[in-house]
């Protein structure tokens, strides 16, 4: 029988994969100006970004409760097991607010089988989780899935770089001070998660020394290229995410690779011009 998969939109697919493989998508919630809005249904990433080149300073919160239990409730009416993959603990409230809500659907659905994996993933990379996830979805069982979700998640390397260290500061990330040198000196840093955090790793001045050290991370890191797919997401900064593809390419020759724009929530505290990779590493 098939597993239904639940995402959230932290995951940075596009609203198309949700629709075409039948799953269910919870909003995170991103607030521009005085509006609230629903990342990915109510606004397009291209707003956050266009907003934040004009100076706004938007702001996100997790999934509303009512939201996630609708979501958990409406499968549960089917009769069908379901998986919710959910975007990092560390990084949002979500994961936390669903495991309450599941324990209250599960007082009024005892027999729905829904499991809740903490992804400790962000962006495209929480992406590629949660396809790993539906693929398995048609023929694997629910047990199957969720050991097979949480060993890729483990495996999952995130190397990324952001275009403007203001953005990380607002979001205390990185201290004002740091920001406003690197800014001076066009230092960009490269960071990666750990645990479901955010890490900074080095800093490199200049774009092409830094694009030669993400591969150079690659290399040290990643494995079984041919077998996997990379993934690429953007701050709205199309052309970069293709020069980094074409350097992937000649590289490593990856079985696929899947670029996608950061989403209005992961982006409105990356910013324009964020660039990330993510790829299997070594285990």
């Amino acid at each position: 029988m098939t597993v239904h998969i639940i995402a959230d939109s932290a995951a940075d697919l596009p609203l198309s994969y949700y629709d075409e493989h039948n799953m269910t998508l919870i909003p995170l919630r991103v607030l521009l100006g005085e509006q609230e809005f629903e990342d990915l249904i109510t606004i397009e990433p291209k707003q956050v970004f266009d907003a934040m080149r004009q100076g706004a300073s938007p702001k996100t919160s997790q999934a509303s409760p009512n939201r996630i239990k609708e979501a958990f409730v409406s499968v549960a009416q089917t009769h069908t097991s379901a998986i919710y993959v959910a975007f990092s603990s560390e990084l949002s409230g979500t994961y936390q607010t669903a495991v309450m809500m599941a324990n209250e659907v599960k007082e009024e659905y005892p027999d729905f089988d829904l499991r809740i994996i903490d992804s400790k993933c962000a962006s495209l990379g929480y992406g590629l989780a949660v396809k790993h996830a539906q693929s398995l979805a048609i023929d694997g069982t629910i047990q199957e899935i969720e050991t097979s979700v949480k060993h890729f998640c483990e495996s999952l390397q995130h190397i990324f770089t952001v275009d403007d260290l203001s953005y990380l500061a607002r979001g205390g990330r990185i201290s004002k001070a740091s920001a406003f040198v690197g800014g001076l000196l066009s230092i960009k840093p490269i960071l990666h998660v750990e645990d479901g955090k955010l890490i900074p790793l080095e800093k490199i001045r200049g774009r092409k020394k830094l694009l030669r050290r993400i591969i150079e991370l690659m290399k040290e890191r990643g494995t079984d290229w041919s077998n996997q797919t990379v993934g690429i997401s953007h701050g709205d900064d199309p052309a970069l995410a293709e020069e980094m593809k074409q350097l992937i390419e000649t590289e490593f020759h990856p079985n696929e690779i899947d670029i996608h724009i950061i989403g209005a929530a992961v982006g409105s505290h990356s910013g324009p011009g964020t660039l990330a990779i993510f790829f299997t590493g070594k285990q």
